[in-house]
């Protein structure tokens, strides 16, 4: 139906702002389910700042002189960097991209890296929001993902950044996991409540290869939690955040009004965006391109003044299924008018009689010409998308 048609590509201009995502490779150590690239040898940390450093000098103009309105640091463990580190990307991606008076600035941090001192510091070089990893307060189960904090640090950690100045703070919280209850997840979603974020990502569990929890279920050491489980404690998290307000904007995101991620709503809807650092990815509206993942490797390449990265140019297949993955988990929905003027394809069309079963299974609704999912489909939000996928 669209094969024979010349349809551009999304074009960068279209969008009015763009994001930057600066990937610091490095943590204390690694947690058991973790797969994202990172080293707990600090031993070139100081020279991975450098290249990063340099890297956004080389990247001055891959978005177009576009307004950025969002910085976010990700990792990793971006809190394991001294303050003048950060201070010195900042200031960095400050002085050669057009940054909007009101863009956000995000640090990912752990419990146990903060402190008043290093609060302080980050409030006043201009971070505005913080992303805690706090992913549970029960001492247990931190302990079974290996993670470095406690419970206590945990909330200790709201506690100060509170004091220090911020009001925009997203808690990270974990779900799905092995061994644990619905009374163990019950207690964090109290416990996370009685701390207001503003923002509360909850993430279930995905066991993955090359992770210690990946080596255990293979080895058959460790049992995945049953899905049932999952989906009550999924439930469960919608409920309890819904009744204080929050709004669930995305499929593992909640947020008190006008608090939705401005950085990952980019994602979600296809802004643009680059990504510094190892390892770190990006997306220019037409090709996404990712840095390689070896900290020796990357800052040989920077150091040379090249950029070593892998690029995929995205074919109109590529676009619509991306945006009916990303699209689908949100509470904006998929709008297939969207998809039809962009790329000539009627997919509500096409689509018709799978989406008259996702209604009548009751996973979604249709208004006008946008797909939402039930709370029942948002269980199956991944299979769905796969399902309205466009080949090439």
């Amino acid at each position: 139906m669209y094969r024979n048609q010349l349809i551009p590509l999304i074009s960068i201009q279209e969008n009015s702002h763009a994001a930057i995502y600066l990937h610091i490779p490095f943590c204390k150590q690694a947690c058991h389910y973790c797969a994202f690239h990172f080293s707990t040898n600090l031993k070139l940390k100081s020279l991975v700042v450098k290249s990063m450093l340099k890297e956004i000098v080389l990247r001055q103009n891959d978005l177009q002189r576009m307004p950025i309105t969002s910085i976010y640091f990700g990792g990793g463990t971006p809190s394991l960097l001294s303050l003048s580190e950060i201070n010195q990307l900042l200031n960095q991606v400050i002085r050669y991209f057009p940054i909007a008076p009101s863009a956000e600035v995000t640090l990912e941090a752990n419990p146990d890296d903060i402190t008043l001192e290093k609060l302080q510091g980050w409030y006043h070089m201009g971070i505005n929001r913080l992303s805690i990893g706090i992913q549970s307060f029960n001492d247990t189960v931190l302990r079974y993902m290996n993670r470095t904090h406690t419970g206590a640090m945990a909330q200790r950690s709201i506690a100060w950044a509170r004091a220090a100045g911020f009001n925009n703070l997203n808690i990270d919280l974990m779900y799905g996991l092995p061994a644990t209850t619905t009374q163990d997840w019950s207690a964090d979603l109290t416990q996370v409540l009685l701390l207001e974020p503003d923002h509360i990502a909850a993430y279930c569990l995905t066991i993955k290869p090359k992770t210690v929890l990946g080596y255990w279920h293979q080895k058959g050491i460790m049992v995945e939690a049953d899905e049932t489980l999952m989906a009550e404690q999924f439930e469960s998290a919608i409920e309890t955040f819904s009744k204080q307000g929050y709004v669930h904007y995305e499929i593992s995101n909640f947020c008190k009004p006008e608090k939705y991620s401005r950085h990952n709503t980019n994602y979600w809807k296809s802004g643009p965006y680059i990504g510094i650092g190892p390892g770190a990815h990006g997306y220019n509206g037409s090709q996404r391109q990712w840095n390689i993942d070896h900290n020796p490797l990357y800052v040989k390449a920077i150091q040379d003044g090249k950029i070593p990265y892998t690029e995929e140019i995205l074919t109109i297949a590529n676009h619509i299924n991306e945006y009916i993955m990303t699209s689908i988990r949100t509470c904006w929905g998929c709008d297939f008018d969207w998809i039809y003027k962009k790329y000539a394809i009627d997919l509500m069309y096409i689509q018709k009689d799978y989406l008259e079963k996702i209604i009548l299974w009751g996973l979604g609704c249709i208004s006008g010409h946008t797909l939402y999912l039930t709370n029942s489909g948002k269980l199956v939000a991944d299979q769905i998308a796969s399902d309205l996928f466009v080949e090439d």
